[in-house]
This record gives structure tokens, sequence and C-alpha cells, in this order.
């Protein structure tokens, strides 16, 4: 029998996380001169950030316009969300995944998805509108949270077969206060998987502002799982960049999950079905209009010396033409065949599920060819 008396086994002490990331970044969350320096963001990573961030709100607006327009069922806006979705992805390397929320448009874009095409989903003629294996990008996801587990979960897997993978996971501070979160950061912690939980706090979730839904901050909470946790500017692409790039190295070495809140704001709507006239002044939006992301990129290339007239109308000239193109994907677009609701459910399909889709296909189009091929 064993000696009920004895010492319990020595475990590893979390109780105290390191946090290099953290000594590069000021109060505010902004790189400090020697994080800047340690960090190596080069000027031309700069211009890209830049360039993407004008790219997303030129495309960002011209969703509002078609939803406004009766193009689009419905649009979720990222005015406000482009230093900490453009420099989170773009730090990302191709190799990683990524597991976006409903907002997360700019990180497609990153990932060089068509625009066009991920406003399929919105007008509602797809379920998913792209392959996520190709661009190692997971679907939109509506319900507030559920991705977070997947991304965890996918995380792992990286781990267990080996892979120098890291997984970036994108939500909101609403999502915080769902158990999907809290379970996904301590399955997260517990086995040290590979991912960097990235929060875009934007002050409101839906019409309940952050004061009413997390009591403290939310970055703290990672020590809590036995990670650590910054927060940075949410309208310092630099500053995102840098930091995300180093969560992401600290993942893929096999040092665990790292937590990074964006502090932002939601300078718009919730979705184009909300109206924040109900739940917030003008007054209040007025400090964070000037906090701008793309006009403090500006004025970071400024100060390298790394910026001219010409570089900032090509950006423009760029997104204007991508957001007419846009548009035309989005109206040239044909709903797919009911019956590819059955296409995705396995890859190699049993009997009764090809019986079943044809059975399906016959009731819409009695005089159609009712074979359409395995998978098809």
């Amino acid at each position: 029998m064993a000696d009920v008396t004895s010492a319990p086994p020595t475990r590893r002490d979390t109780s105290t996380v390191d946090n290099p990331i953290a000594a590069l970044l000021t109060p505010e969350g902004t790189l400090t001169a020697e994080g800047e320096q340690a960090a190596g963001v080069s000027d031309a990573t700069l211009r890209d950030l830049y360039r993407l961030m004008v790219v997303m709100r030129r495309l960002d607006q011209e969703g509002l316009n078609l939803q406004r327009q009766g193009e689009l069922g419905l649009w979720g806006p990222t005015l406000g969300h482009e230093a900490a979705q453009i420099g989170a992805a773009l730090a990302m390397r191709e190799t990683d995944w990524i597991f976006p929320y409903y907002r997360d448009f700019g990180m497609a874009i990153v990932r060089g998805i068509d625009p066009g095409e991920i406003l399929t989903v919105f007008r509602g003629l797809r379920h998913g509108a792209w392959d996520p294996h190709h661009y190692r990008f997971g679907p939109f996801v509506i319900p507030v949270g559920t991705q977070i587990p997947h991304a965890v979960g996918f995380a792992l897997g990286c781990k267990l077969d080996h892979e120098q993978t890291a997984v970036l996971v994108g939500f909101g501070e609403g999502a915080t206060s769902t158990g999907d979160w809290h379970e996904a950061m301590n399955f997260a912690g517990v086995f040290k998987a590979p991912v960097v939980f990235l929060c875009q706090n934007n002050q409101w979730a839906i019409s309940v502002p952050i004061n009413e839904q997390v009591a403290g901050r939310i970055v703290d909470r990672a020590a809590g799982y036995g990670f650590p946790g910054v927060r940075v500017d949410g309208a310092d692409a630099l500053a995102i960049y840098a930091v995300t790039r180093m969560a992401a190295d600290h993942a893929r070495r096999g040092d665990g999950p790292y937590l990074i809140e964006a502090l932002s704001y939601r300078l718009g709507p919730h979705t184009t079905s909300d109206d924040p006239t109900r739940y917030r002044t003008e007054a209040e939006l007025a400090p964070w209009r000037a906090h701008d992301p793309i006009a403090r990129a500006a004025d970071q290339l400024r100060q390298r010396g790394a910026w001219d007239d010409a570089f900032e109308r090509a950006c423009q000239s760029e997104a204007d033409e991508r957001a007419a193109s846009m548009r035309q994907t989005l109206i040239a677009a044909t709903p797919d065949h009911p019956s590819s609701v059955f296409d995705l459910v396995y890859a190699n399909p049993p009997q009764t599920l090809i019986a079943e889709r044809d059975a399906f296909v016959a009731e819409l189009a009695p005089d159609a060819p009712q074979d359409r091929g395995e998978g098809h």
C-alpha cells in the first residue's frame, strides 16, 4: 500500500510567467526605441502594412455600400480594426494557420482570398467561399467564440505531428465571456499548444460596453492559464506586427501559447443591422477617430524617411481598383446548386447519402440527370 503521508510529486510552478515581449512595449502598448530596434521591421514591411490597411478600409467601405444598395444581406464593418488584423496576419508565416472570426475580413485579404468571393457569404450564395487548406485560413465563424477551441485543437495536432506551425485565432472581447474561450485558454495552457490568441478589444460587445462585460483586464487572464500576454495599442500596426511575429516564434519553439490584447475601437456599427447611435454618442468616437491606424503608419514612414506622395497615390489607386473588382465579382456570382450541401459531408460518400442526394435533385428538376457522380 502506498505511503499516503509522503509528499506529493513536484510540479512545475506556473505562478509566474516569463514575458520578455512585454519588456519591449511602453505602458501605452507601442514599441520602445529598443523594442523597435530589436523587432527589426523593415521599411518595406511597414509600407506593406500601410498599403494593405488602405486596401482593407476601401474594401470595407465598398462592402458597406453594397449592403446599403441591397446587394448584401449583411455586412460587419471593420473600421478601426485595420492595424490589428493586417498587422497580425502579415506577421504569420505562409505555413501558419489562421482561424478567423466573422469580422476578420482584413486577415483574409492578407492571405490572398478574393474579396469578391468572400462577399458571396454575406450575399447568401455560399456557406464557405474558399478552400481552408489552400489558404491555411479557416472559414468565418458567426457563433461567438466557437472558432477558439477549433484553433487550439488544430494547434495541438500540429504539435503532435511535430510541425513547425503556429496558429493565430482572432476574436473580439465579447468572446472572452464565453465558456469556449476559457476552456480553450486552459487547454492551450495545459498542453502548451502553439497558438496565438488575438483579442481585438473594440470596447463594445454589440451594445454592451467593455466595463459592463469584463472585470479587470483581458490580458491579465493569460497568467491564470499559465502563459504570457501583452496589451498592444490596437492602432499601431507596427507594434502589432512585431509582437505577433515574436509570439508566433515563441509558439513554434514549443514554448506554448500567447495572448495579445489589441486595444482598439469599433468606429462603425456592430453590423449593418445595428444602430450604434442608440447606445453611444459621437463625442465618444471623436478621440478614437483621431487615433487612426492608417495615419499612424504614415507618420512612422515619414519618421523613417520612407514616405512619398507617389506611394500614397499608388496605394489609393490599388484600393479603388480592388474595390471595383470586388463589386464586379460579387454581382456576377451565381448561387451554387442546392445539392451542393451534400458535397462536403464525406470524401467518399456512402450509397445512402448518394441516394438521398439523387432523390433531392430529382425533386428539384424531374427531367435532370440524377447521377452527378460521387463527391461532385
